[in-house]
């Protein structure tokens, strides 16, 4: 009997761990926010415009939050269907692709290669890597403007 409810005891232990180790995964994979905070510089036909952004929890913001702290990483973005402002990142980063509906101040890792700001929605397999804090569509908008960007990612300081 003794032995049984042993056995019955570690079933259940593994059976949550795995369960936690799953939910862990999960939220990671949903874009949990972490602590991971972050400047982007924008440069537009509007102006210069200094954005926040906090970073997911996921090993692709993770690995960019970690290029960022060697140095800024510039980027020139250009627009692509009046929905983003996209650039080559100049290196590869991991990927944790999900079907996911953008929103504005999206920043998305696509193709492992390249970021793209999102302004408004779109749908399809991205890596989610952050969210611009505390600005609108039509703000967002606004910054970005109708042509080509210039976007400079550092750590916030």
């Amino acid at each position: 009997m003794k032995k049984s409810l042993f056995l019955l005891l570690i079933s259940i232990f593994i059976t949550s761990s795995a369960c936690a180790l799953n939910t862990a995964n999960a939220n990671a994979n949903k874009g949990e926010t972490s602590d991971m905070k972050i400047w982007i510089q924008i440069t537009s036909e509007s102006g210069s415009h200094k954005l926040s952004a906090t970073l997911v929890d996921n090993s692709s913001a993770t690995a960019f939050y970690n290029l960022l702290k060697k140095d800024p990483v510039t980027i020139k973005m250009s627009d692509y269907s009046n929905f983003e402002k996209y650039g080559p990142i100049g290196t590869s980063l991991p990927r944790n692709d999900t079907q996911i509906t953008t929103t504005a101040g999206d920043i998305i890792l696509y193709q492992g290669n390249q970021i793209a700001i999102y302004y408004d929605t779109n749908s399809w397999n991205f890596t989610l890597l952050g969210k611009v804090d505390g600005v609108t569509q039509a703000e967002l908008k606004r910054i970005l403007g109708k042509g080509d960007v210039t976007a400079v990612f550092e750590i916030l300081r």
